[in-house]
C-alpha cells in the first residue's frame, strides 16, 4: 500500500483493519484529547471496538464512501486524517482529522489534510470539501483557514456533547479554488 511522506519521520498511509491493535493503544493515549472534537462512535474503549471502527471505515470504502487514513512519527500510530463522507456522484467530501497531544503543533493534520483534498480534486474529480467543527475549536478552525477553505456559515447549536449543545462551523472549498492555491 502507499505511503505519503509528511514530513521529518512522519508519513500518511491506509489505517486498516489489521491496525486494530496499533489504534486502540493510539486512543489509549489520545481519547480523553480528541473525545469533545470527533463523534461518539469514533472514540472507541477497547480494542473489539477499535477493531469495529476501522472495519466500518473499510465497509464505507469499499462502498466508494468514507475513508480513514493514520499519520505516523517514528512508526507510532499518532492520529489521522478521513473522508467522513465522500459522494462521486454528488462531487463532494467532508474530511477530517484528529491527533494525540504529543504530535500537535507540527503541521501533520495539515499536510496530510493537503493530501486528501489534493486526491480528492486531482484523482476522483470532486468539486466541493467540507470540514465541520465545533465553533469553540479554534486549532480544527485553524488547519481549515491553513487549508484555504471559506467560512460558510455557523449551524446554531447542533453539536452536542456531555449533554450541551455546541454550535458548528462549516468551512469549505471547491476544486478551481484549490487549484489556484497550488
Amino acid at each position: 500500500m502507499f505511503s505519503l511522506p509528511l514530513c521529518d519521520g512522519a508519513r500518511l498511509g491506509p489505517l486498516e483493519v489489521r491496525h486494530a491493535e496499533e489504534f486502540a493503544e493510539h486512543l489509549d493515549r489520545a481519547r480523553e484529547h480528541i473525545r469533545p472534537w470527533v463523534g461518539p462512535s469514533f472514540v472507541t474503549d477497547d480494542l473489539d471496538g477499535a477493531r469495529a471502527t476501522l472495519r466500518r471505515y473499510a465497509e464505507r470504502q469499499a462502498g466508494d464512501g468514507a475513508r480513514l487514513c493514520g499519520i505516523w512519527r517514528d512508526g507510532v500510530l499518532v492520529g489521522g486524517v478521513m473522508f467522513t463522507d465522500l459522494d462521486a456522484a454528488a462531487g463532494s467530501c467532508e474530511i477530517g482529522c484528529w491527533l494525540e497531544p504529543s504530535a500537535e503543533g507540527q503541521g501533520l493534520v495539515t499536510r496530510a489534510c493537503g493530501a486528501l483534498l489534493d486526491w480528492a480534486f486531482t484523482v476522483r474529480g470532486l468539486h466541493r470539501a467540507e470540514w465541520h467543527c465545533r465553533a469553540d475549536n479554534d486549532r480544527s478552525a485553524a488547519v481549515a483557514k491553513r487549508l484555504g477553505m471559506t467560512l460558510e456559515g455557523v449551524r446554531r447549536e447542533a453539536w452536542l456533547y456531555g449533554g450541551v449543545r455546541y454550535d458548528q462551523q462549516l468551512w469549505a472549498i471547491l476544486a478551481p479554488e484549490w487549484r489556484a492555491l497550488a
